[in-house]
């Protein structure tokens, strides 16, 4: 999501249900940025450092070789998809309509086997009903990690927060109600990209209601405990982050 502090969302009366998620799982009162405009934080996100990038420029303007968190899944032999709403192809490098390759991170890597997996596992949300994530919902073969980005208007970049939070309330649901999820091996972040304080959301079946983490963490420490949940190494600055794990029990 993009764009909104804590209090913009939270204190949204025209937002109801990410506040109805606060209520029933987790969430952190002082989650931060680690760059800016979007571009640093959601490669911050997957790779622990925004290797000094200070604008939203495209994959033709910064190529990166280094370690992500995509490959670290791809070579333990597990998949790691990128779902991208409003996407017109399988790993769009420009700016199409309403989506902003600025925001799908997996674009920008360029080392190792990520090219091509870009093309393969870097693809077209959908809609709840219908596509790639609804597909592999409905015959229970969620990839190993997954990361879903919404269209400009849905991630509340163009549009009103009502517009996102009406979006996560159609998706959660559907997440939620996955055989993935019913299992107990599934979490759910729900990330804004920036400014600081942003809202965050810890969606899992262990997670203890109205949970909130008091210290102050980023989206390095949301990589690292993405990586401690997959039983990766730590990337970049992941490893001197303070652990979310915690919240959901781990």
């Amino acid at each position: 999501m993009e764009n909104h502090t804590r209090d913009q969302v939270l204190r949204s009366a025209s937002a109801p249900y990410v506040p109805s998620l606060v209520r029933a799982c987790a969430t952190a009162s002082d989650y931060r940025a680690v760059g800016e405009p979007s571009l640093p934080n959601y490669l911050g996100a997957v790779s622990g450092t925004n290797h000094g990038i200070g604008d939203d420029d495209p994959p033709a303007a910064h190529r990166i070789a280094a370690d992500n968190l995509f490959r670290q899944v791809r070579t333990t032999g597990r998949q790691a998809v990128s779902y991208q709403e409003a996407m017109p192809a399988p790993c769009a490098l420009k700016n199409t309509g309403r989506y902003a390759v600025r925001h799908n991170p997996a674009a920008y890597f360029t080392g190792g086997d990520d090219r091509d997996a870009c093309q393969r596992d870097d693809v077209p949300l959908g809609t709840p009903e219908n596509g790639a994530l609804a597909d592999a919902l409905d015959q229970d073969a969620l990839p190993a990690f997954v990361f879903v980005t919404p269209d400009l208007c849905n991630d509340t970049h163009d549009c009103p927060v009502a517009d996102g939070d009406a979006w996560l309330s159609r998706w959660i649901p559907r997440l939620i109600a996955s055989t993935a999820y019913q299992r107990g091996t599934t979490v759910i972040f729900v990330v804004w990209d920036e400014p600081t304080p942003m809202p965050f959301v810890v969606v899992a079946p262990s997670v203890t209601p109205a949970t909130v983490i008091t210290g102050t963490v980023n989206h390095y420490a949301l990589l690292q405990s993405t990586e401690q949940l997959l039983g990766l190494p730590l990337l970049g600055k992941a490893s001197a982050a303070d652990a979310i794990t915690a919240t959901i029990g781990r």
